[in-house]
């Protein structure tokens, strides 16, 4: 039996966030669990940035699920992968740093009177405080915080992507993390030195010997230990034994948009129709629990190039092992970066008024898991929507915790999904017949040329839609009858349990999460230390004048 001050379950992107600053007490005790397994030095997948296919696609570091089939895709299965290792998806993600746009936390905050302490003016503070960005620190940007943020480069494709953007109107923006989301330029990521840059490496390696901190790989939370409303510790298991663990202030939550809603099920937490179904004695009749599950899907629109200038030369056993013993030796060249260093957000039509479709490009035509490589040189941009209100579910299967859950995210359910996909392929289509482009511009290999009614590009889009693996907003904050937790994080109707990550948003930020859950458990650490809230920062926010009449 084990008793801390507080139990910490997952150390990922927000787990080792919350580890680090709730043990900067030395007279607070805190327990770190996490089900998989450290993240050793010696293993290139998951340190150097351009390997990133290979930890999203395996299992070794993955939960490695898979949806229900998907209504509203013909059925199909779609992966869901999630880091089952210290740092979490922090440290098998894609390493793009975006926040979103300042606008949804503002949106959080009108749509739920409670959240008002998490609009961005709230919340600007505590991105500013978890990082250092490359370049030095300004009104929108830290200069000391433990996560590093890298800038994009200058390599010919990603450059004439920008340029070609321009020259289809779209604005530049140099920085979409601060006044100007809107518009195509570099983009950030959460590398340092040449190196993946997660939450471990950031968070929780630098304090992971302080007397007060115990981190326990291996070590799967299967139930909450509850007695009367207030939940006093948790069961785990590892090395093929039971254990307890009690906090003496807090258990917290940090497992993620799918293992939350699972844990808290397991626990006789959630609708309580559900869990009769699966055998499990209602305890505390929760309906939003695993509701409301969000996520952003994308497509690739690929080019041939006709230039030797794309990363497909690299493409092959002599090439990796050429890059691989570059970036070992030098921390540098290729390997050294996630290969997306620009990107752009555009309003989809007129109406809009902050950015709903978002692009990452990639300098070949390949697969975002790294599968399906083409047979010549290429290019893509990876584009998608960015705010649908599509919703799905996690449920449990059994009452086995050793079974994954069923997973069903209702992709493509609403008609506007369709509408701005449609609308995403015809714009990409438009940038990419540029002049910048035109040296390099050969055949569109997807969709293909042929490819052009409303008809054809729905079937189309059904069979190649992708997750962005952007999963969310599973136990929601807020006060409505589908919240989870309140705007402290507090689990509704229950003492001594709080969620903090990607879970409790209330709806999907516009761009990728690594950033914003970070910046969640920074907040969240002050409130449940009982420390002031950093002093709100008001800065102006781009929002285009004419975006009511104009797409752009």
């Amino acid at each position: 039996m084990l008793e801390f001050d507080y139990v910490i379950v997952g150390a990922g992107s927000a787990g080792c966030v919350l580890a680090n600053r709730l043990s900067e007490d030395p007279d607070t005790t805190v327990l770190l669990l996490e089900a998989g397994g450290v993240d050793p030095f010696w293993d290139w997948r998951i340190h150097m940035p351009a390997a990133l296919a290979y930890p999203m696609s395996g299992s070794r570091y993955n939960w490695d699920y898979y949806t229900e089939p998907e209504p509203h895709l013909g059925d199909r299965i779609m992966h869901c992968p999630r880091g089952r290792v210290l740092g979490g998806s922090s440290t098998i993600n894609g390493m793009v740093y975006i926040r979103g746009h300042a606008l949804d936390y503002d949106r959080w905050a009108r749509e739920d009177a409670t959240l008002v302490s998490w609009d961005y003016r709230h919340c600007l503070p505590y991105f500013k405080k978890s990082a250092t960005r490359e370049g030095g620190g300004d009104e929108y940007h830290g200069d000391s915080g433990p996560l590093q943020i890298a800038r994009g480069g200058e390599n010919p494709l990603p450059r004439a992507f920008i340029n070609s953007a321009r020259e289809a109107g779209y604005p530049y923006t140099a920085d979409m993390n601060g006044y100007q989301q809107e518009g195509f330029g570099p983009m950030d990521r959460t590398t340092y030195k040449g190196m993946r840059n997660s939450t471990s490496v950031s968070y929780l390696k630098p304090v992971i010997k302080r007397p007060n901190l115990i981190v326990l790989t291996r070590a799967q939370a299967n139930r909450l230990i509850r007695t009367g409303r207030q939940i006093r510790g948790l069961e785990f298991f590892q090395k093929n034994r039971s254990h307890k663990a009690f906090a003496n202030y807090e258990v917290i939550l940090c497992g993620g948009p799918i293992n939350n809603p699972k844990l808290l099920m397991l626990s006789g937490i959630g609708a309580s129709d559900h869990l009769n179904e699966v055998g499990i004695t209602p305890t505390h009749h929760l309906p939003g629990v695993g509701r409301n599950l969000q996520d952003h899907l994308e497509i690739c629109v690929q080019m041939e190039c006709l230039k030797p200038v794309s990363i497909y030369k690299y493409y092959n056993l002599p090439g990796k092992v050429l890059i691989g013993a570059q970036w070992l030796f030098t921390r540098k060249g290729l390997g050294a970066s996630n290969q997306f260093e620009a990107g752009g957000f555009i309003r989809s039509r007129a109406g809009v008024e902050h950015p709903n479709l978002q692009y990452h490009f990639f300098p070949m035509a390949v697969r975002y898991d790294g599968t399906n490589p083409s047979k010549s040189h290429g290019f893509q941009a990876h584009v998608g929507p960015i705010r649908s209100q599509s919703k799905g579910w996690v449920r449990l299967r059994s009452a086995n915790p050793n079974d994954a859950p069923a997973i069903c995210f209702n992709y493509m359910s609403q008609p506007e999904d369709w509408e701005d996909f449609r609308a995403a392929v015809r714009l990409t289509r438009e940038i990419f017949e540029q002049q910048s482009f035109a040296p390099y511009r050969g055949a569109e290999l997807s969709p293909g040329a042929n490819v052009q009614s409303d008809a054809d590009l729905d079937t189309y889009l059904r069979g190649a839609v992708e997750s962005a693996y952007h999963a969310s907003c599973s136990c929601k904050m807020g006060s409505d009858d589908l919240s989870v937790v309140d705007n402290n994080c507090n689990l509704h109707g229950l003492d001594g349990l709080r969620i903090v990550d990607s879970s409790i948003m209330p709806s999907i930020v516009s761009g990728n999460l690594n950033a914003p859950t970070i910046m969640l458990a920074e907040k969240a650490a002050d409130i449940i230390a009982g420390k002031p809230p950093l002093e709100p920062i008001d800065v102006p926010v781009y929002v285009a004048k004419d975006y009511r009449e104009k797409q752009r």
